[in-house]
């Protein structure tokens, strides 16, 4: 019976965390926590299946609410900020979560009681709180804008004002290269990695100083990097997944090396 005692001690903690778990959402108006019992419990609350889920890599059926129904008061043109609990840091217009394209995002709820399996090949799961998206492809939905680990909401003003060190050249012409990247860099490089010490991601190193991987790694090699980490450097406990040409085409990879090129030569103090 001894040896039952640890393993079920933290199987009890482990449930008690999750029952416990809060997620704060602010929106201007003051920090709400919303808790994961209450949640359970809401009205609008329902089971949702997703299809090829971006967390679990299979289809997945969840316990959600519609994340606009917490979201009230905000805005087209407003911006927010999703936090994980790992340090990953999302930033989705809201433009993106009130499109009309059929696409809709879910805050998915774990419950205590049928806790949700380890993410694969992790030894960490993806609650209490993961937005999750039916028919994510309509709005062109990437996968840095599925958070798991879920703990804050909160609006924001948008990237380009909170961090002017990511900017390119302000004289580049709207429909250039360079700045087509820098789009595609916030939707997918910037949830992990900052540049030029700015940006609140704490996941992966500064993507600018000291040295630009554009600098250091052949073009070819930095786009297989991207596609597949593990082709570069064999590392079982890397944390980056590779963007395939569904969340990332071909067109907005090279626009994202361009970005990045771009910058090499825009550091602190240059």
């Amino acid at each position: 019976m001894k040896l039952l005692v640890v393993p079920l001690l933290w199987l009890c903690l482990a449930l008690s965390a999750t029952s416990a778990a809060e997620l704060k959402i602010d929106l201007g108006r003051g920090v709400t926590v919303y808790r994961t019992e209450s949640l359970l419990k809401r009205s609008d609350a329902r089971m949702v299946s997703v299809p090829n889920d971006v967390a679990f890599r299979r289809t997945m059926h969840y316990r959600a609410i519609p994340l606009v129904a917490l979201l009230k008061g905000v805005i087209a043109g407003d911006h927010l900020q999703f936090v994980a609990s790992d340090g990953f840091a999302a930033e989705i217009p809201v433009n993106v979560l009130m499109n009309r394209r059929g696409s809709e995002a879910w805050l998915a709820i774990e419950d205590p009681a049928h806790p949700w399996p380890l993410l694969p090949g992790k030894h960490s799961g993806a609650g209490p709180f993961y937005v999750v998206w039916t028919q994510p492809q309509a709005a062109h939905v990437g996968p840095e804008q599925w958070p798991y680990q879920l703990a804050t909401i909160r609006k924001l003003r948008d990237v380009a004002v909170r961090f002017p060190a990511i900017l390119p050249d302000p004289s580049l012409p709207p429909d250039s290269m360079v700045r087509r990247g820098f789009a595609a860099f916030q939707r997918t490089c910037f949830a992990c990695h900052t540049l030029n010490g700015q940006g609140d991601a704490k996941l992966g190193p500064d993507l600018n100083f000291p040295h630009n991987p554009t600098e250091y790694l052949r073009a070819d090699l930095l786009r297989a990097f991207v596609r597949d980490p593990q082709s570069l450097r064999r590392w079982p406990q890397a944390k980056m997944q590779g963007f395939d040409r569904q969340a990332l085409s071909d067109a907005d990879l090279d626009a994202v090396l361009a970005y990045l090129r771009h910058m090499a030569g825009r550091k602190p103090g240059h």
